[in-house]
């Protein structure tokens, strides 16, 4: 596999494993990270293989522009927003801080980072998107008791990442690329670590099975990879009764609102 890759949150976990994966096969990568030794010690393991370390905050603008101006007018073949943040917090708790940089990394940053690149795909008619969210992202209706985590931010967040990747996919497949949700579960990385929370004791995939699972689900063509769900066919119920919904609306007011 040649072309270009860019990686954002390259230096640890699952950015870092796809960066390595990809680095293996060849591509040439840009990977993205606020650990410029972490990054440094990454290129240096590729001697072999073309690797730009590029430092910036995904939390802030300049950070995100400094990646775009890295990335200039390079032909990108893939795209892989990983960067994340979570800031489990009760919403009323939540800093201001803290809500800007997760919707920053989480929401900005991959949708600045995919128009810089999408433009290009679309003029080479060819290309790959992935969008690393989590299974956070259907648990909207689930309460307290059931996921265990304040994350009113951070699940509407990956949620976001769910819809961008599905909606940008029925605009762009026409042009020979792909969108990709990847959504895996709790994984072992310094994620949760780095939110002040012990998870060692919990069963956590590991990065290397979800970036083989990203992988796997761009060859088999789905728009949205679960890594940790066996039945399939509960996903497609889930998006299936989406457009139920959507298709059953109506300009008439319905009966349960009416005196």
């Amino acid at each position: 596999m040649s072309g270009l890759a860019v990686v954002t949150g390259a230096s640890s976990g699952i950015g870092r494993e796809y960066a390595r994966r990809l680095a293996r096969r060849g591509t040439s990568l840009i990977v993205v990270g606020r650990r410029e030794e972490r990054l440094t010690e990454l290129a240096g393991d590729f001697p072999d293989v073309q690797v730009e370390t590029v430092v910036a905050d995904l939390a802030e603008s300049a950070g995100i522009q400094t990646v775009i101006d890295a990335i200039g007018d390079q032909a990108v073949t893939m795209l892989v927003n990983n960067a994340g943040v979570a800031h489990y917090s009760p919403f009323a708790d939540l800093s201001p801080a803290h809500a800007t940089e997760l919707i920053g990394v989480k929401v900005h940053a991959p949708t600045m980072l995919t128009h810089a690149v999408v433009s290009g795909m679309i003029s080479r008619g060819q290309g790959q998107i992935v969008n690393v969210a989590g299974m956070l992202a259907f648990s909207g209706p689930a309460s307290l008791e059931q996921v265990g985590l304040h994350r009113s931010v951070y699940a509407s967040s990956l949620a976001y990442a769910l819809a961008f990747s599905q909606t940008l996919q029925t605009e762009i497949a026409v042009h020979g690329i792909g969108v990709q949700a990847l959504l895996p579960g709790v994984v072992a990385t310094e994620f949760h670590e780095r939110q002040g929370m012990d998870l060692s004791a919990v069963p956590r995939m590991t990065a290397a099975d979800v970036v083989t699972a990203s992988l796997r689900g761009i060859e088999l063509g789905e728009g949205v990879t679960a890594p940790g769900v066996e039945q399939v066919h509960l996903l497609e119920e889930i998006f299936s009764a989406d457009l139920n919904a959507f298709g059953a609306q109506s300009a008439e007011l319905a009966a349960r609102y009416r005196d």
